[in-house]
């Protein structure tokens, strides 16, 4: 039942990104639509898709009940980039790569493919835990992971103190994220109709995003799909070392805490690479066809992944 479960995730998002490939290689799409699909993924569908999801998924009282486990989640968090840093030095990874290693190692995607898989494993009653896990990495991912992705030139150039840029420390998505928290916060109404509409544009960030990694797929050929070095050292960190940084944090510092709880952050924790990897990676002039790579990979195995983690979990 886990492994169908887990193919039954996977098979749609597959399906979307071998669309956007095949439309790419017969010729549907311009040179400059991917750029233009990139800029109105992140800096209009994505902001809204994620104010959309807290204001849908959360309430004050409920994020305050449940901030405890949050200790635990941003504690995963911290220690993944302090591994992720280290790898970097370790195994060398060169300019334009190490955003996409570090943001794989510690940030997952969660609400496009984490959520339908948590309630389809451990049931709606499981949906509170899964939002603290979501908060950690939503704060994570547009905080230091977009400005790591941002600021990572192949010329290794951007990454120079003199060329730091401010504002890329508050990019559109981390934006909407704030705004829904002051809504939350302040409990400001929002009109079904604006519910509505901006429901209905979020909505379609998953499968353009998707799409994005088809076309990228397709103008750098198949031959980007492979297991070198450097990918196979971030899926490592992926769906060995992240969720069992977090099983160990839980084991030892939360032996009180639910099974439920427990069970949604270290499956969270497995979960597959960032869908907008790739779209990050161009906006920051760095490797788009290995961030391509490591999405798809990560992807693909997710379905082998995650019955083993449920299994292990018991």
């Amino acid at each position: 039942m886990v492994f169908l479960t887990s193919i039954e995730s996977i098979i749609p998002i597959i399906v979307l990104i071998i669309l956007g490939y095949f439309l790419q290689v017969r010729g549907w799409f311009d040179d400059s639509f991917g750029g233009n699909l990139s800029k109105l993924i992140m800096n209009v569908t994505m902001p809204v898709s994620i104010f959309v999801s807290v204001l849908k998924y959360l309430t004050l009282d409920k994020l305050i009940s449940l901030s405890g486990g949050m200790i635990y989640t941003f504690g995963a968090c911290i220690l993944g980039y302090i591994f992720a840093f280290a790898a970097v030095k370790i195994f060398n990874i060169r300019p334009g790569r190490r955003g996409t290693m570090i943001n794989t190692f510690v940030n997952a995607n969660t609400i496009f493919i984490g959520l339908p898989l948590n309630i389809a494993l451990f049931g709606d009653e499981a949906l509170p835990y899964f939002l603290i896990y979501y908060i950690t990495n939503t704060v994570s991912t547009w905080t230091l992971g977009v400005y790591l992705m941002t600021t990572d030139s192949k010329s290794g150039k951007s990454m120079q103190v003199a060329k730091f840029n401010w504002k890329k420390l508050f990019p559109a998505p981390l934006v909407g994220f704030l705004v829904a928290l002051i809504f939350l916060i302040l409990r400001i109404p929002v009109p079904s109709f604006a519910t509505n509409t901006l429901t209905y544009i979020g909505n379609i960030v998953t499968p353009l995003s998707l799409l994005y990694i088809g076309i990228v797929l397709a103008k750098a050929g198949l031959k980007t799909i492979r297991f070198d070095t450097d990918t196979i050292v971030t899926l490592v960190g992926r769906f060995i070392l992240a969720p069992a940084t977090m099983y160990f944090i839980l084991k030892f510092a939360a032996s009180g805490m639910a099974t439920k709880e427990f069970n949604t952050f270290v499956v969270q924790s497995a979960a597959p690479a960032l869908a907008v990897l790739p779209i990050l990676a161009n906006q920051g002039d760095g490797d788009v066809e290995f961030s391509t790579n490591v999405v798809t990979l990560s992807t693909i195995l997710f379905i082998i992944v995650v019955p083993i983690v449920v299994t292990l979990l018991g």
